[in-house]
């Protein structure tokens, strides 16, 4: 999305990246599987991007010691500052979305894009 990539471009990082970041600033530390989950990203991707996201110092990674194939990630205060620096923009794009769409609209975006997950839930309308 042209608006957040022009958000970004200063600070070096991708739009993936800034989603697992904002996750992570959002939820606090997780394993890698419930961050590929909430971040919309694909398993092996976050594999690869969380690699290049520790080697920048925007998280870290501690391997579980129980299973060395867990590991949990957490935002470092670098990739702290990078949302901190950056929300009050990203918050300007979102309120020219939902300007351009409508609240209603917008709602409905948001409600077909969670369907896309492949970890999405139907609410009960029970």
């Amino acid at each position: 999305m042209p608006p957040i990539r022009e958000m970004l471009a200063e600070t070096g990082i991708t739009e993936q990246q800034w989603r697992v970041l904002r996750v992570l600033a959002e939820y606090g530390p997780q394993n890698s599987s419930t961050l590929a989950s909430r971040a919309s990203l694909l398993f092996p991707s976050l594999t690869r991007i969380a690699r290049t996201m520790q080697q920048k110092g925007l998280i870290t990674l501690v391997r579980d010691n129980q299973d060395r194939r867990r590991q949990t990630i957490a935002i470092t205060a670098q990739g702290q500052r990078i949302i901190d620096d950056k929300v009050d923009q990203a918050a300007a794009i979102v309120d020219a979305l939902k300007a351009r769409l409508g609240s209603k609209k917008y709602e409905e975006l948001l409600d077909t894009l969670a369907l896309l997950d492949p970890n999405y839930i139907e609410p009960d309308d029970s």
